[in-house]
């Protein structure tokens, strides 16, 4: 019998299994969403997020695609987030498209209980952000000539 006050932690699996769930679903007004790269990955590792652009912003139309991965600390430590397409924000490296953890709190501050949703939904919510609504945007498309932090340049080719 539990103690009161004791809280039960769900374990990663089950946890991503609910995430996996919840995505698949869709996700309120459906600009935002996110599923896992390879249904194959028993360990649950790679996910693959959309985010299309806040009206009234320079983001407006746009469809942002980007990475998490949840290592084997997820859910105690946050994933790992990146955008595929370029974007200008001022969380987000330009150069490699990383979501840079020291300047979005969400990660930077990261609880248990946050979810990839949470990380999506609030970088949304950050793209409407007076120092993110009105920056210049690169042109559309995914991360032509981006560098990764290899030093390899990344191209992609969709065929």
């Amino acid at each position: 019998m539990e103690s009161e006050g004791s809280t039960v932690i769900v374990p990663r699996s089950f946890r991503l299994l609910e995430e996996l769930e919840r995505g698949e679903k869709g996700i309120g007004d459906g600009t935002v969403s996110y599923g896992m790269d390879d249904a194959d990955d028993v360990y649950m590792q790679s996910w693959t997020g959309t985010i299309i652009g806040p009206s009234n912003t320079v983001h407006e139309g746009r469809i942002y695609q980007l990475k998490l991965f949840c290592s084997h600390e997820y859910p105690e430590k946050p994933p790992s987030v990146k955008f595929q397409s370029r974007i200008n924000m001022s969380c987000v490296n330009q150069e490699t498209g990383v979501v840079e953890p020291s300047l979005f709190p969400m990660l930077r501050d990261w609880q248990r209980e946050y979810t990839m949703e949470n990380i999506l939904t609030r970088l949304k919510k950050e793209m409407t952000s007076p120092q993110n609504r009105k920056l210049t945007q690169p042109p559309e498309g995914n991360d032509e000539g981006r560098v990764d932090p290899k030093g390899l340049v990344l191209r992609c080719c969709i065929m």
